[in-house]
């Protein structure tokens, strides 16, 4: 058996699901946090906006989906409390956005595969990150949140109930 490395802290992140007629694209991810799990496009934000980090990471994880900050909507902000193997844990305040309108075609990369849409009424939820089914089909319902969600380390599984506050307007801070 091969001994599980500890992925790269990461403390401020952005998710972006490209969204039409009902549905949602979900990539399957090869690396880092999430890895063999469905998702939506996205990472940590680097020397930029939160808004900056989502459309230049929808764009580096499609190939080539171009989205404008003013065609992305906010519906969550998830804090993600990471218990890592030795016991520490680190918080990760990610940035969820539906993306409406776009230009380009999605490509698999190293980092995203298989791209598949998926109703948002039935979600593999079995096959995303552990915590997705207690907050994205809330959000994905038109609920805006800022959310709670303990997980496990590696993000095997959820440790406890997410909790959720509703909100009327989310920023990009």
């Amino acid at each position: 058996m091969t001994e599980k490395r500890e992925e790269k802290v990461l403390y401020n992140a952005t998710v972006c699901f490209l969204h039409k007629d009902g549905k949602i694209l979900l990539g399957l991810k090869t690396q880092k946090i999430g890895k063999g799990k469905r998702n939506g496009y996205g990472g940590g934000v680097e020397d930029e906006t939160v808004l900056e980090c989502a459309v230049r990471e929808l764009r580096e994880e499609t190939e080539s989906v171009i989205a404008s900050p003013e065609h992305l909507e906010k519906i969550a902000i998830v804090h993600f409390h990471n218990q890592k193997s030795d016991g520490e844990t680190f918080v990760c305040k990610v940035h969820f956005y539906l993306v409406h309108e776009w230009e380009g075609e999605v490509r698999e990369t190293k980092e995203m595969t298989d791209p598949q849409w998926f109703d948002i009424d039935d979600l593999p939820l079995d096959e995303m990150m552990p915590a997705d089914k207690q907050w994205l089909p809330i959000a994905l319902s038109g609920k805006k949140m800022i959310a709670r969600a303990y997980l496990s380390p590696f993000q095997e599984k959820s440790l406890g109930d997410v909790e959720i506050e509703y909100v009327d307007i989310l920023s990009d801070n």
